[in-house]
């Protein structure tokens, strides 16, 4: 049996929330530079709190829950992932480079030949 996943639809309340941290970020940014006058802390004490309450509310709201639970989620996968060791990996870097070596030496070579063909022998250009 197929289960499907339900959608949320969103509520008012979470659109508020959504306009209330938009405005937090514009004012905390607003915020950093009108308090130019008043010193770098400051400013960076207007941004930093501004933003930080911006991220709270955010959180709070529907599409925030779902973000912090992709982030989880995309925290799990990242560590079921198998890495390769110090040695794979030092040995594919080196059949990279080995590639690039072998196909820049592949192009050259074809370069000077079909530049030998075609100002050579047909156009007749002698350099």
């Amino acid at each position: 049996m197929a289960t499907s996943q339900v959608e949320t639809v969103s509520t008012g309340a979470d659109k508020a929330k959504m306009a209330v941290a938009v405005a937090l970020v514009f004012g905390a940014i607003a915020a950093f530079y009108l308090l130019s006058k008043q010193g770098q802390i400051a400013q960076w004490a207007a941004l930093i709190v501004g933003m930080a309450a911006a991220v709270v509310v955010f959180i709070t709201s529907e599409p925030g829950k779902e973000f912090v639970a992709f982030g989880r989620d995309a925290w799990k996968e990242t560590r079921k992932v198998v890495w390769p060791t110090r040695k794979e990996s030092i040995q594919m870097t080196a059949y990279v480079f080995g590639f690039v070596v072998i196909m820049a030496l592949f192009l050259w070579l074809t370069d000077k030949t079909l530049e030998w063909v075609f100002y050579d022998l047909i156009l007749g250009w002698k350099k």
